[in-house]
C-alpha cells in the first residue's frame, strides 16, 4: 500500500489531533519513506534536506513510540545550532500536544540554571546541541541511560562543524540497544562512518547523490558591472515583489555596509555576522521569524541553522566560492513545498563559478536582464590600461593616472590584504 496521507499511518488518536491541528495532511516523500521503519523501531537513514518535512519523519514517530509516564528522558536529538534545536523543540511540542510530552531544547548562550531546573522536574525528550548537552553531561544534571530513540539530525552539518568527537561521547553515554536515525541533506563517507559505527541494519531512504534537484525554487542569475551591483540589487528589490528575503554578502563588512546603504534608501533590512552578539543575534533573528523585519542581510556562517517559513527570495549579493554553499542558501525559501525564487548576482569575471553550480543540478538557472539604471551605466565606463604586475592590457573602471600604477583584476586580489574572517 502506497501511503499518501497522515491517515493512512498506523497512529494513536492523540498524535493524529496534533497532526491535525498542525495543518499536516499530505506525506512528504521522506516522511512516507521513513515513518513506518521508525515506527517498527528500525533504524534509519534519511537523506533529506532542511524543509521536507523531516522534523515530522522521526518526531512522529518518536512521540508515537515513547512513554510520556515515564519520568526519565527516552528521547534524544542532536541538533548543530541552537535556533535548529529550539525550532525542533516547538515542532515537537505542538505534534505531542494531545499526547503529554514534555520537550526540552537544551543549548548554549541560556543560562544552564535554567535547564537544571527544567530536568529536574522531568523530560521525557531532549532536543540539544553537542556542546551544552556535554556540559550537562559532566554536571551530572542530565542522564541518558534510559534514551530508547537517538536522532542526528542535520549529520552533514554536525560534522562539518567539528562535532564528530562530542557525538561520540554523547551516543557512549545512551543505551547500546536503542533505535538511532540518522538525516543528512548529503551523505558522504564521513557520515557513512558515523552510520556504521552506531546503527544496526539500517533502513537506507536516499535520493540520487549526484543531483541536486531544487525544482520548487525558481533560478536566476544576472550578469553585473561590479560597480552597478548595488544599484542592481535596489531594482530587483523594487520590480520583484519581495515579501521577505536573505541576502548572502561573503564577508562581515559588506554585510553591514549593504544593510546601511538599504536603510539609507527606506528599506526594511538589517544585518547579521558572526560579530553578533547572542543577545544581538536573537534579537535581529526573531524580528526576521515573527516578520517584524523584511530584509536580512547576512553571511553564510551567521546564516547556519536558520529555518524560517515564509522567505520568498534568497538574493546571492556576492555569489559563493563553494558551488555547494550556493544550494544551502537558497535552500532556505520554498519551505513546505512550497514556491520561492534565488537570484544570484554574477560579476564579470564570477561566470567559472556560476558554471560550477550548474554543473551540480540538472534543475535550470535563467538568466535575467540587468535593469540597472541608463545613468548609472554611463559612470561605469572602463579604460584600457597597462597592469604594473604582469605587463598585460586589462580595463579598469577609472581613467588611469599616469604617476600611479594600475592592477588588473587578478594582480589586484592576489594584492589586496586577506579577507577579514567571516
Amino acid at each position: 500500500m502506497q501511503l499518501k496521507c497522515f491517515t493512512d499511518l498506523p497512529l494513536s488518536q492523540e498524535v493524529m489531533k496534533g497532526i491535525e491541528e498542525l495543518g499536516f495532511r499530505d506525506l512528504f516523500p521522506i516522511q512516507a519513506q521513513a515513518i513506518v521503519p521508525m515506527l517498527e523501531g528500525k533504524d534509519v537513514i534519511g537523506q533529506a534536506r532542511t524543509g521536507t518535512g523531516k522534523t515530522a519523519a522521526f518526531g512522529i514517530p518518536m512521540v508515537e513510540r515513547l512513554n510520556p509516564n515515564r519520568n526519565v528522558v527516552q528521547g534524544l536529538v542532536l541538533e548543530p545550532t541552537r535556533e535548529l534545536a529550539i525550532q525542533v523543540a516547538e515542532h515537537l511540542t505542538r505534534i505531542s500536544r494531545y499526547a503529554g510530552f514534555k520537550i526540552l531544547p537544551v543549548y548554549g548562550g541560556q543560562p544552564i540554571q535554567k535547564q537544571i531546573y527544567a530536568l529536574e522536574k522531568g523530560v521525557q525528550i531532549i532536543v540539544g546541541t553537542p556542546g551544552r548537552l556535554i556540559d550537562h553531561l559532566k554536571r551530572r544534571t542530565l542522564s541518558l541511560s534510559s534514551v530508547e530513540i537517538a536522532v542526528l539530525d542535520e549529520a552533514d552539518r554536525m560534522l562539518d562543524m567539528g562535532f564528530i568527537d562530542d557525538i561520540e561521547y554523547i551516543l557512549s553515554q545512551t543505551p547500546k540497544k536503542r533505535q538511532t536515525a540518522l538525516f543528512s541533506a548529503t551523505i558522504d563517507r564521513s557520515v557513512m562512518n558515523v552510520c556504521n559505527r552506531y546503527m544496526d541494519k539500517p533502513e537506507k531512504i536516499l535520493v540520487s547523490k549526484d543531483e541536486i534537484a531544487l525544482t520548487q525554487i525558481k533560478q536566476y542569475y544576472m550578469v553585473v558591472n561590479p560597480r552597478n551591483k548595488f544599484h542592481v540589487l535596489c531594482n530587483i528589490l523594487n520590480e520583484n515583489h519581495v515579501e521577505r528575503a536573505i541576502i548572502f554578502c561573503k564577508t562581515r563588512r559588506g554585510t553591514s555596509l549593504i544593510a546601511d546603504k538599504l536603510k539609507r534608501r527606506g528599506y526594511d533590512a538589517k544585518p547579521l555576522h558572526g560579530g553578533f552578539t547572542q543577545s544581538q543575534r536573537d534579537f535581529v533573528t526573531n524580528a526576521f521569524r515573527k516578520g517584524r523585519l523584511k530584509l536580512l542581510v547576512a553571511t553564510d556562517v551567521a546564516a547556519r541553522g536558520l529555518d524560517i517559513e515564509g522567505i520568498t527570495h534568497i538574493i546571492n549579493y556576492d555569489i559563493p566560492l563553494d558551488a555547494l554553499v550556493y544550494f544551502h542558501r537558497i535552500g532556505r525559501t520554498a519551505r513546505m513545498g512550497r514556491e520561492g525564487t534565488a537570484i544570484t548576482l554574477v560579476g564579470y569575471g564570477e561566470i567559472p563559478e556560476l558554471n560550477k553550480i550548474r554543473a551540480l543540478t540538472k534543475t535550470r538557472i535563467e538568466e535575467m536582464e540587468s535593469t540597472a539604471p541608463a545613468t548609472y551605466e554611463n559612470r561605469s565606463k572602463t579604460y584600457k590600461a597597462v597592469c604594473a604586475d604582469c605587463v598585460k592590457e586589462c580595463e579598469v573602471p577609472f581613467k588611469p593616472d599616469p604617476n600611479r600604477p594600475v592592477y588588473c583584476r587578478k594582480c589586484w586580489e592576489y594584492r589586496k590584504p586577506p579577507i577579514e574572517r567571516i
